[in-house]
């Protein structure tokens, strides 16, 4: 249960539902979702287990589940009708937990001398897990939120100054594409190659550096070409989610692709599907960001990436 809010890269919020999978006593997998309010009809009920159901069969072999909600005893009815509706299509819940601030009570188990009517105080900043994923780089976040403002748009002074660069691009770009589209994406792998050297090396780009990446990310070679040199790791995490902050909102898409694609990489599931919808509010049609939620939402593994990215550069007019 102190592993949850690691797992999914915040704490979920009142209202929450959380599932872990777990195959041979180690998690594989982990999901949330949002319970309908107290007194949905029960079909609404139905429908969370049911996308829950078709999610986990994907990752099969699964040994069990667990199943986590956060909010008061309002929520334990639709809890206990999603863990009879797992446990009916064959899979098998270990835990029904619900946390409610400090304290976990355990639905499945009725001896109070080991789980209390009252509930079980816990402190889920000092657990054992706590401690091990904070060392080793992991972190929590308070609520989506605070996931969100990772990447949110610069705005003031640096807005300003993004959105000159942005047209000095604009015009230098031009001149390069006057010599052919060969060479737009030869100063395209420049620059991708570039920033993520200067990044690694510890350096912040410019913003001139940074409307010129954005202006050449673009082209679809270009932004297939940093998916293939953007390394799984938190430091390239970070990069595009600087990268997409000080876009110009016309120039999104792509970076805040490349974001969830490297968040998605590093097993951040809220971070990679917050960043896709980012980069789907500027461009619902943009077709990258598009196959990763689909393949976020079906609970696909990373893998299928090099399909996704075969057929989109199969198809060089599609972006």
């Amino acid at each position: 249960m102190a592993a949850v809010p690691y797992l999914l890269g915040f704490r979920p919020s009142d209202g929450s539902i959380a599932v872990t999978a777990s195959r041979d006593r180690r998690i594989v997998f982990a999901a949330r979702g949002d319970l309908p309010a107290p007194g949905a009809p029960a079909r609404q009920i139905l429908e969370v287990a049911a996308n829950l159901v078709t999610v986990l069969r994907r990752q099969q072999p699964i040994n069990d589940l667990m199943i986590v909600g956060y909010g008061t005893e309002h929520i334990d009815p639709a809890l206990l009708t999603v863990s009879e509706a797992l446990t009916a299509s064959g899979m098998p819940v270990l835990e029904l937990l619900r946390v409610t601030g400090t304290r976990v009570f355990n639905l499945t188990c009725g001896n109070p001398d080991c789980c209390p009517p009252q509930g079980t105080p816990f402190d889920p900043t000092a657990s054992l897990i706590a401690v091990q994923a904070t060392a080793a780089g992991q972190v929590a976040l308070p609520n989506r939120a605070a996931v969100a403002a990772r990447f949110a748009p610069v705005d003031g002074a640096a807005r300003d100054g993004m959105r000159r660069a942005t047209a000095g691009a604009v015009t230098r770009l031009t001149a390069v594409c006057a010599a052919g589209a060969a060479a737009a994406d030869e100063a395209g792998a420049l620059a991708v190659r570039d920033a993520l050297r200067k990044h690694d090396d510890g350096k912040r780009l410019t913003g001139d550096e940074v409307a010129w990446l954005t202006m050449l990310l673009q082209r679809p070679a270009v932004r297939d070409l940093a998916v293939d040199l953007t390394q799984p790791h938190d430091r390239h995490v970070t990069f595009w989610a600087d990268i997409t902050r000080r876009a110009q909102e016309p120039l999104v898409p792509a970076p805040a692709t490349l974001l969830a694609i490297t968040a998605w990489r590093c097993g951040d599931g809220a971070l990679a599907g917050m960043a896709a919808d980012r980069a789907l509010q500027v461009d619902p049609e943009y077709r990258l960001a598009r196959l990763l939620l689909q393949a976020l939402h079906a609970g696909l593994p990373p893998s299928v990436l090099e399909r996704a990215a075969d057929t989109d550069r199969s198809n060089p007019s599609d972006k």
